[in-house]
């Protein structure tokens, strides 16, 4: 599954630490779930769709 979090974050002027912060998840869970290594849950997602104002279907694209 891809994702926009890293631009977002950028927009954002977050750091990895600071979303791993906001969304209660370890620094290493934001960088696993950028590089498309981890698919977070989806209390997760709905957490990152709040701190970026946007729906989760924003954030992340199916590609079966």
């Amino acid at each position: 599954m891809k994702n926009n979090i890293k631009t977002l974050r950028a927009t954002f002027d977050f750091t990895q630490e600071d979303l791993a912060n906001r969304i209660e998840v370890s620094r290493q869970t934001i960088n696993a779930i950028e590089k498309g290594k981890f698919d977070p849950s989806l209390p997760t997602a709905f957490r990152l769709a709040a701190v970026f104002k946007c729906t989760i279907e924003e954030l992340f694209v199916y590609e079966p």
